[in-house]
Protein backbone atom coordinates (compact mmCIF):
# COMPACT_ATOMS: atom_id res chain seq x y z
CA UNK A 1 0.00 0.00 0.00
CA UNK A 2 2.71 2.52 0.82
CA UNK A 3 4.55 1.84 -2.34
CA UNK A 4 1.34 2.38 -4.73
CA UNK A 5 1.09 5.73 -2.53
CA UNK A 6 4.63 7.06 -2.85
CA UNK A 7 4.37 5.91 -6.58
CA UNK A 8 1.31 8.06 -6.94
CA UNK A 9 2.42 10.84 -5.60
CA UNK A 10 6.22 10.82 -7.54
CA UNK A 11 3.66 10.63 -10.96
CA UNK A 12 1.93 13.69 -9.02
CA UNK A 13 5.04 15.54 -9.10
CA UNK A 14 5.98 14.81 -12.62
CA UNK A 15 2.80 16.07 -14.06
CA UNK A 16 2.96 19.40 -12.14
CA UNK A 17 6.93 19.72 -13.14
CA UNK A 18 6.21 18.93 -16.71
CA UNK A 19 3.30 21.78 -17.01
CA UNK A 20 5.46 24.26 -15.32
CA UNK A 21 8.00 23.76 -17.87
CA UNK A 22 5.64 23.71 -20.85
CA UNK A 23 4.02 26.98 -19.46
CA UNK A 24 7.56 28.75 -19.28
CA UNK A 25 8.32 27.43 -22.77
CA UNK A 26 5.34 28.84 -24.38
CA UNK A 27 5.79 32.03 -22.39
CA UNK A 28 8.64 32.41 -24.04
CA UNK A 29 7.52 31.40 -27.46
CA UNK A 30 4.75 34.08 -27.47
CA UNK A 31 7.07 36.61 -26.47
CA UNK A 32 9.34 36.27 -28.79
CA UNK A 33 6.32 36.26 -31.19
CA UNK A 34 5.13 39.49 -29.65
CA UNK A 35 8.67 41.13 -29.72
CA UNK A 36 9.56 43.42 -32.37
CA UNK A 37 12.22 41.88 -35.34
CA UNK A 38 15.59 43.23 -34.83
CA UNK A 39 16.74 44.48 -38.67
CA UNK A 40 19.23 42.57 -40.25
CA UNK A 41 22.45 45.23 -40.09
CA UNK A 42 22.70 47.12 -43.92
CA UNK A 43 25.04 46.31 -46.38
CA UNK A 44 26.51 49.85 -47.37
CA UNK A 45 28.96 51.36 -49.86
CA UNK A 46 32.10 53.62 -48.15
CA UNK A 47 30.61 56.03 -50.30
CA UNK A 48 27.08 55.81 -49.01
CA UNK A 49 28.41 56.00 -45.93
CA UNK A 50 30.14 58.66 -45.62
CA UNK A 51 27.41 60.58 -48.07
CA UNK A 52 30.18 61.19 -51.03
CA UNK A 53 28.50 59.12 -53.66
CA UNK A 54 27.22 62.50 -56.17
CA UNK A 55 29.40 64.32 -59.03
CA UNK A 56 31.02 67.69 -58.07
CA UNK A 57 29.32 70.60 -58.02
CA UNK A 58 30.12 72.94 -60.60
CA UNK A 59 27.49 75.75 -60.16
CA UNK A 60 29.87 78.33 -58.90
CA UNK A 61 32.49 77.55 -61.25
CA UNK A 62 29.71 78.33 -64.19
CA UNK A 63 27.98 81.42 -62.72
CA UNK A 64 31.45 82.78 -62.44
CA UNK A 65 32.50 81.63 -65.68
CA UNK A 66 29.42 81.79 -67.88
CA UNK A 67 29.35 85.64 -67.92
CA UNK A 68 32.65 85.66 -70.01
CA UNK A 69 31.00 83.75 -73.15
CA UNK A 70 29.55 85.49 -75.44
CA UNK A 71 27.03 85.16 -78.42
CA UNK A 72 29.01 85.99 -81.89
CA UNK A 73 26.76 86.86 -85.25
CA UNK A 74 28.76 87.44 -88.35
CA UNK A 75 27.56 88.45 -91.81
CA UNK A 76 29.86 87.74 -94.50
CA UNK A 77 28.96 89.75 -98.07
CA UNK A 78 30.12 87.53 -101.08
CA UNK A 79 31.55 89.59 -103.80
CA UNK A 80 29.93 87.99 -107.64
CA UNK A 81 32.95 87.28 -109.79
CA UNK A 82 32.41 89.58 -112.85
CA UNK A 83 35.53 87.93 -114.95
CA UNK A 84 34.43 85.02 -118.15
CA UNK A 85 37.77 83.43 -117.37
CA UNK A 86 36.73 81.81 -114.11
CA UNK A 87 37.04 78.23 -115.23
CA UNK A 88 39.52 78.68 -117.73
CA UNK A 89 42.89 76.78 -117.20
CA UNK A 90 44.90 78.65 -119.01
CA UNK A 91 44.28 82.08 -118.40
CA UNK A 92 44.72 80.74 -114.64
CA UNK A 93 48.04 79.01 -115.39
CA UNK A 94 49.38 82.94 -117.09
CA UNK A 95 47.29 85.26 -114.83
CA UNK A 96 46.68 83.32 -111.81
CA UNK A 97 42.54 82.83 -110.04
CA UNK A 98 40.11 84.97 -111.49
CA UNK A 99 38.16 84.16 -108.68
CA UNK A 100 39.97 87.32 -106.71
CA UNK A 101 38.84 89.54 -109.79
CA UNK A 102 35.35 90.65 -107.77
CA UNK A 103 32.54 93.37 -108.16
CA UNK A 104 28.89 93.66 -107.70
CA UNK A 105 26.76 93.94 -104.44
CA UNK A 106 27.47 90.61 -103.61
CA UNK A 107 25.14 88.58 -101.39
CA UNK A 108 25.28 88.34 -97.84
CA UNK A 109 25.90 84.38 -95.73
CA UNK A 110 25.68 84.69 -92.03
CA UNK A 111 26.87 82.52 -89.27
CA UNK A 112 26.58 82.10 -85.89
CA UNK A 113 28.58 81.02 -82.64
CA UNK A 114 30.53 81.80 -79.76
CA UNK A 115 33.51 84.18 -77.84
CA UNK A 116 35.04 84.20 -75.01
CA UNK A 117 35.98 87.44 -73.82
CA UNK A 118 39.89 87.69 -73.50
CA UNK A 119 40.11 90.82 -71.11
CA UNK A 120 38.23 93.12 -69.68
CA UNK A 121 38.53 95.65 -72.72
CA UNK A 122 36.82 94.12 -75.08
CA UNK A 123 39.11 91.26 -76.92
CA UNK A 124 37.43 88.59 -77.61
CA UNK A 125 38.46 85.01 -78.89
CA UNK A 126 36.59 82.91 -80.99
CA UNK A 127 36.63 80.88 -84.29
CA UNK A 128 37.48 81.35 -87.54
CA UNK A 129 34.56 80.05 -89.34
CA UNK A 130 32.61 81.86 -86.79
CA UNK A 131 34.22 84.89 -88.58
CA UNK A 132 34.50 83.92 -92.31
CA UNK A 133 31.92 81.79 -92.45
CA UNK A 134 33.82 79.24 -93.96
CA UNK A 135 34.27 81.88 -97.14
CA UNK A 136 37.55 81.28 -98.68
CA UNK A 137 37.52 84.48 -100.17
CA UNK A 138 36.01 87.18 -97.68
CA UNK A 139 37.75 90.40 -97.24
CA UNK A 140 37.41 91.23 -93.57
CA UNK A 141 36.35 94.57 -94.86
CA UNK A 142 33.32 92.94 -95.64
CA UNK A 143 32.42 91.32 -92.55
CA UNK A 144 29.79 92.68 -89.84
CA UNK A 145 30.04 91.15 -86.59
CA UNK A 146 27.43 91.96 -83.74
CA UNK A 147 28.04 90.46 -80.44
CA UNK A 148 25.36 89.94 -77.62
CA UNK A 149 27.15 89.87 -73.73
CA UNK A 150 25.30 87.72 -70.86
CA UNK A 151 23.78 91.24 -69.34
CA UNK A 152 21.85 91.53 -72.52
CA UNK A 153 23.81 94.34 -74.13
CA UNK A 154 24.46 93.74 -78.41
CA UNK A 155 27.70 95.47 -79.56
CA UNK A 156 29.09 95.73 -82.96
CA UNK A 157 32.48 93.90 -83.41
CA UNK A 158 35.23 94.40 -85.34
CA UNK A 159 37.66 91.85 -86.95
CA UNK A 160 41.05 92.09 -85.76
CA UNK A 161 42.80 89.18 -87.32
CA UNK A 162 42.13 85.34 -88.42
CA UNK A 163 44.29 82.46 -88.25
CA UNK A 164 42.97 80.17 -90.63
CA UNK A 165 45.42 77.71 -89.87
CA UNK A 166 44.47 76.75 -86.38
CA UNK A 167 40.94 78.09 -87.23
CA UNK A 168 40.87 80.99 -84.38
CA UNK A 169 39.82 84.73 -84.72
CA UNK A 170 40.11 87.75 -82.99
CA UNK A 171 37.08 90.65 -82.17
CA UNK A 172 37.07 93.51 -80.53
CA UNK A 173 34.31 95.57 -79.07
CA UNK A 174 34.52 99.05 -77.67
CA UNK A 175 33.59 98.65 -74.23
CA UNK A 176 35.55 97.94 -70.53
CA UNK A 177 35.12 96.11 -67.18
CA UNK A 178 33.57 92.85 -69.27
CA UNK A 179 33.96 89.19 -67.20
CA UNK A 180 36.84 87.64 -68.07
CA UNK A 181 38.28 84.04 -66.89
CA UNK A 182 41.85 82.99 -65.98
CA UNK A 183 43.78 81.31 -68.81
CA UNK A 184 44.54 77.32 -68.17
CA UNK A 185 47.76 75.40 -68.74
CA UNK A 186 46.97 72.92 -71.61
CA UNK A 187 49.75 70.66 -70.87
CA UNK A 188 48.54 70.06 -67.80
CA UNK A 189 45.26 68.31 -68.71
CA UNK A 190 44.83 64.38 -67.72
CA UNK A 191 42.58 62.30 -69.61
CA UNK A 192 39.15 61.70 -68.00
CA UNK A 193 39.79 65.12 -66.10
CA UNK A 194 36.10 67.12 -66.18
CA UNK A 195 35.44 69.73 -68.12
CA UNK A 196 32.95 72.25 -68.82
CA UNK A 197 31.75 73.23 -72.42
CA UNK A 198 30.23 76.70 -72.28
CA UNK A 199 28.51 78.18 -75.50
CA UNK A 200 25.29 78.87 -77.44
CA UNK A 201 24.25 75.99 -78.95
CA UNK A 202 21.34 76.28 -81.74
CA UNK A 203 21.17 80.09 -80.49
CA UNK A 204 20.35 78.81 -76.72
CA UNK A 205 22.24 81.17 -74.85
CA UNK A 206 24.82 80.19 -71.99
CA UNK A 207 24.75 76.66 -72.06
CA UNK A 208 26.48 74.39 -70.10
CA UNK A 209 27.62 70.71 -70.78
CA UNK A 210 29.37 68.49 -68.70
CA UNK A 211 32.03 65.64 -69.57
CA UNK A 212 35.87 64.53 -69.35
CA UNK A 213 39.05 64.78 -71.31
CA UNK A 214 39.25 61.90 -74.01
CA UNK A 215 42.06 62.70 -75.38
CA UNK A 216 45.01 64.96 -75.96
CA UNK A 217 47.69 65.87 -78.56
CA UNK A 218 44.75 64.76 -81.36
CA UNK A 219 45.79 65.59 -84.62
CA UNK A 220 45.36 64.11 -88.38
CA UNK A 221 41.71 64.94 -87.59
CA UNK A 222 41.45 66.87 -90.36
CA UNK A 223 39.84 70.19 -89.24
CA UNK A 224 42.40 72.77 -89.65
CA UNK A 225 46.18 73.05 -91.21
CA UNK A 226 47.88 73.46 -87.43
CA UNK A 227 45.99 70.52 -85.55
CA UNK A 228 46.75 69.69 -81.59
CA UNK A 229 43.68 69.67 -80.46
CA UNK A 230 41.95 68.98 -76.95
CA UNK A 231 39.05 65.54 -77.55
CA UNK A 232 36.09 65.83 -75.26
CA UNK A 233 32.79 64.10 -74.63
CA UNK A 234 30.90 67.31 -73.42
CA UNK A 235 28.43 67.72 -75.38
CA UNK A 236 29.22 70.67 -78.41
CA UNK A 237 26.74 71.44 -80.95
CA UNK A 238 26.18 74.13 -83.82
CA UNK A 239 26.40 77.33 -82.22
CA UNK A 240 29.54 76.22 -79.78
CA UNK A 241 31.89 76.88 -81.85
CA UNK A 242 33.96 79.38 -80.27
CA UNK A 243 33.32 78.83 -77.11
CA UNK A 244 35.01 78.08 -73.97
CA UNK A 245 36.34 74.81 -72.36
CA UNK A 246 37.11 75.10 -68.80
CA UNK A 247 38.77 72.70 -66.15
CA UNK A 248 37.31 71.91 -62.43
CA UNK A 249 39.09 75.33 -61.60
CA UNK A 250 37.23 77.61 -63.55
CA UNK A 251 40.62 77.68 -66.00
CA UNK A 252 39.73 78.77 -69.53
CA UNK A 253 41.87 75.49 -71.18
CA UNK A 254 40.32 75.21 -74.58
CA UNK A 255 38.61 76.56 -77.18
CA UNK A 256 35.60 74.68 -78.85
CA UNK A 257 36.51 74.25 -82.22
CA UNK A 258 33.97 71.07 -83.95
CA UNK A 259 32.74 68.08 -83.51
CA UNK A 260 32.79 64.46 -85.26
CA UNK A 261 29.68 63.50 -86.08
CA UNK A 262 27.81 61.18 -88.71
CA UNK A 263 24.42 62.93 -88.17
CA UNK A 264 25.74 66.98 -87.89
CA UNK A 265 24.84 66.68 -84.00
CA UNK A 266 26.64 65.18 -80.73
CA UNK A 267 28.02 62.46 -80.66
CA UNK A 268 30.43 62.05 -77.73
CA UNK A 269 33.36 63.26 -79.63
CA UNK A 270 34.51 67.06 -79.78
CA UNK A 271 37.75 69.37 -79.96
CA UNK A 272 39.11 71.97 -78.70
CA UNK A 273 41.99 74.18 -79.12
CA UNK A 274 44.27 73.77 -76.05
CA UNK A 275 44.79 76.94 -74.24
CA UNK A 276 48.39 76.84 -74.87
CA UNK A 277 47.85 77.13 -78.48
CA UNK A 278 45.26 79.85 -78.37
CA UNK A 279 46.95 81.91 -75.88
CA UNK A 280 50.17 82.14 -78.19
CA UNK A 281 47.69 82.77 -81.21
CA UNK A 282 45.55 85.53 -79.45
CA UNK A 283 48.91 87.59 -78.73
CA UNK A 284 50.30 87.11 -82.72
CA UNK A 285 46.73 88.14 -83.58
CA UNK A 286 46.64 91.26 -81.11
CA UNK A 287 49.59 92.53 -82.44
CA UNK A 288 50.30 91.96 -85.84
CA UNK A 289 47.11 91.03 -87.00
CA UNK A 290 48.05 87.77 -88.43
CA UNK A 291 50.35 84.65 -86.76
CA UNK A 292 53.64 84.59 -87.69
CA UNK A 293 55.08 81.31 -88.43
CA UNK A 294 58.05 79.35 -88.93
CA UNK A 295 58.66 78.17 -92.13
CA UNK A 296 61.78 76.38 -94.53
CA UNK A 297 60.08 76.95 -97.56
CA UNK A 298 57.83 74.52 -99.72
CA UNK A 299 58.65 70.65 -98.46
CA UNK A 300 56.90 67.49 -99.63
CA UNK A 301 56.77 64.28 -97.43
CA UNK A 302 55.51 60.91 -97.47
CA UNK A 303 55.13 59.03 -94.33
CA UNK A 304 58.08 55.99 -93.94
CA UNK A 305 56.52 52.64 -94.88
CA UNK A 306 58.35 49.22 -95.07
CA UNK A 307 58.93 49.13 -97.99
CA UNK A 308 60.49 52.43 -98.29
CA UNK A 309 62.81 51.67 -95.41
CA UNK A 310 64.10 48.61 -97.22
CA UNK A 311 65.25 50.97 -99.80
CA UNK A 312 66.58 53.70 -97.65
CA UNK A 313 68.31 52.20 -95.29
CA UNK A 314 66.15 52.81 -92.14
CA UNK A 315 64.77 50.70 -89.53
CA UNK A 316 61.67 49.71 -88.46
CA UNK A 317 61.77 52.05 -85.53
CA UNK A 318 61.83 55.15 -87.96
CA UNK A 319 58.13 53.97 -89.36
CA UNK A 320 55.79 56.83 -90.19
CA UNK A 321 58.84 59.39 -89.68
CA UNK A 322 58.80 62.09 -92.69
CA UNK A 323 60.57 61.39 -95.92
CA UNK A 324 61.36 63.90 -98.09
CA UNK A 325 59.98 63.52 -101.60
CA UNK A 326 60.44 66.94 -103.21
CA UNK A 327 60.64 70.82 -102.72
CA UNK A 328 61.26 73.92 -104.30
CA UNK A 329 64.81 74.55 -105.34
CA UNK A 330 64.70 78.33 -103.75
CA UNK A 331 63.61 77.15 -100.58
CA UNK A 332 65.55 77.21 -97.32
CA UNK A 333 65.51 73.43 -97.25
CA UNK A 334 67.18 72.99 -100.32
CA UNK A 335 69.79 75.57 -99.86
CA UNK A 336 70.53 74.46 -96.42
CA UNK A 337 71.46 70.93 -97.89
CA UNK A 338 67.89 68.90 -97.23
CA UNK A 339 68.21 66.39 -100.21
CA UNK A 340 64.90 64.04 -101.44
CA UNK A 341 65.51 60.51 -99.66
CA UNK A 342 66.42 62.01 -96.87
CA UNK A 343 64.36 60.33 -93.69
CA UNK A 344 63.69 63.07 -90.99
CA UNK A 345 64.11 61.28 -87.77
CA UNK A 346 64.88 64.43 -85.48
CA UNK A 347 64.46 67.93 -84.83
CA UNK A 348 66.50 70.16 -82.47
CA UNK A 349 67.45 66.96 -81.02
CA UNK A 350 63.50 65.85 -80.12
CA UNK A 351 62.25 62.73 -81.99
CA UNK A 352 60.01 63.01 -85.00
CA UNK A 353 57.12 60.63 -85.14
CA UNK A 354 55.13 62.46 -88.29
CA UNK A 355 55.00 64.73 -90.44
CA UNK A 356 52.12 66.45 -88.73
CA UNK A 357 54.25 66.73 -85.44
CA UNK A 358 57.45 67.79 -87.68
CA UNK A 359 55.53 70.84 -89.37
CA UNK A 360 53.69 71.78 -85.64
CA UNK A 361 57.66 71.88 -84.83
CA UNK A 362 58.88 73.85 -87.49
CA UNK A 363 55.92 76.59 -87.24
CA UNK A 364 56.75 76.98 -83.59
CA UNK A 365 60.18 77.54 -84.13
CA UNK A 366 61.43 81.33 -83.97
CA UNK A 367 61.68 83.13 -87.23
CA UNK A 368 65.41 83.83 -87.79
CA UNK A 369 66.56 80.84 -85.64
CA UNK A 370 68.45 77.94 -87.12
CA UNK A 371 66.92 74.30 -86.84
CA UNK A 372 69.38 71.04 -86.73
CA UNK A 373 67.44 68.63 -88.45
CA UNK A 374 68.39 64.97 -88.13
CA UNK A 375 68.11 62.95 -90.78
CA UNK A 376 68.98 59.42 -92.11
CA UNK A 377 70.64 59.37 -95.63
CA UNK A 378 71.84 56.07 -97.26
CA UNK A 379 71.57 54.53 -94.20
CA UNK A 380 73.61 56.66 -92.30
CA UNK A 381 72.72 59.71 -89.63
CA UNK A 382 73.77 63.50 -90.28
CA UNK A 383 72.66 66.46 -89.10
CA UNK A 384 71.40 69.34 -91.62
CA UNK A 385 71.06 73.17 -90.37
CA UNK A 386 68.05 75.11 -91.84
CA UNK A 387 67.76 78.57 -91.20
CA UNK A 388 63.87 79.05 -90.25
CA UNK A 389 62.34 82.22 -91.91
CA UNK A 390 58.91 83.55 -92.27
Amino acid sequence: MRRLVFAVVLLLCGLAAGMVITGKMRSADEAAAQAPATPAPAITSPAAATGTATLPDFSRIAERTVPAVANISSTQIIRRQNSPYSNDPIFQLFFGDPGDIQGGPGRASKSLGSGVIISADGYILTNNHVVTGDQRRVSLRDIDISVSLSDKREMPGQVVGVDPDTDLALVKVNASNLPTMPWGDSSRLKVAEWVLAIGNPFQLNQTVTLGIVSATGRHNVGLAQYEDFIQTDAAINPGNSGGALINARGELIGINTAIYSQSGGYQGIGFAVPSNLARKVFGELQKYGEVRRGSIGYVEITPLTTQLAEQLGASAAQLGAPVITGFARNSGAARAGLRPGDVIVSFNGKSVIDGSELSRQIQDSAIGSTATFGVLRGGQRTDVKVPITQ
